[in-house]
């Protein structure tokens, strides 16, 4: 029997709402929505989550490798990738499953896009960009831990898309050139990160963040009505 508990905020009634079985979300030990990862594997233990974290990179290495044609430049699955994993393993697996990919590039797997790797892609233009894959993954984690409402995690894809800009352009505009960093691209101005860093690819963040809450939303609808 479900017992609704008292709420004394909208958050709080929000998330007393979300365990109720007509929202169709399930809730783990945490009181959390439960994550994709945790509705097709069962509880969490230390071995699942080390494969599932081995996995992840693995997925997000080859999606970074991968890009189909698009307006106004190419798509890259990389982010997708980042994104699906996030909302499917949730914050804090999601984000470390993107650390473990870092390590393994820097370590010497070709796992950067065009087959990168070792330490100079994570000093190099798009530095602000790989680590702040971190901080996309955390975002895209914490909205699905409070919603499987596919509108929901849209949004909150989006929403770590757009969090992704403030290192990706932070370390070209004056970030490199704190850590003394040299290249021509270092100290670009706002107008050149606009035009060459941000716009092209504001269409397909948005794309890609509709189809990785599908993909999510999807694979959690299936297992609730196998369930």
């Amino acid at each position: 029997m479900f017992h609704r508990e008292p709420c004394f905020s909208s958050v709080d009634c929000l998330t007393n709402d979300a365990a109720l079985p007509k929202t169709g979300q399930r809730i783990n030990a945490e009181g959390t929505a439960m994550t994709l990862t945790q509705a097709t594997f069962g509880t969490d233990t230390l071995l699942k989550k080390a494969l599932l974290v081995l996995g992840g990179s693995a997925l997000i290495a080859v999606a970074a490798q991968i890009s189909v044609p698009f307006f106004p430049v190419p798509l890259t699955m990389q982010t997708l990738a980042i994104l699906f994993v996030g909302l499917s393993f949730g914050s804090r697996l999601g984000a470390a499953t993107v650390i473990a990919y870092l390590v393994e590039g820097a370590a010497g797997l070709p796992v950067f896009a065009n087959g990168g790797f070792g330490l100079l892609p994570l000093v190099g233009p798009t530095a602000g960009f790989l680590f702040g894959f971190v901080l996309m993954a955390y975002v895209a984690g914490l909205v699905s831990e409070r919603s499987k409402n596919v509108f929901a995690m849209a949004g909150g894809a989006l929403l770590a898309s757009a969090v992704l800009y403030i290192p990706g352009v932070a370390w070209p505009m004056f970030g490199a050139e704190l850590f003394a960093v040299e290249g021509k691209w270092v100290g670009s101005s706002a107008s050149s990160i606009w035009t060459y860093w941000v716009s092209p690819f504001l269409l397909g963040d948005a794309v890609k963040s509709v189809i990785a809450a599908l993909l999510v939303a999807g694979g959690m609808k299936a297992l609730t009505k196998k369930a």
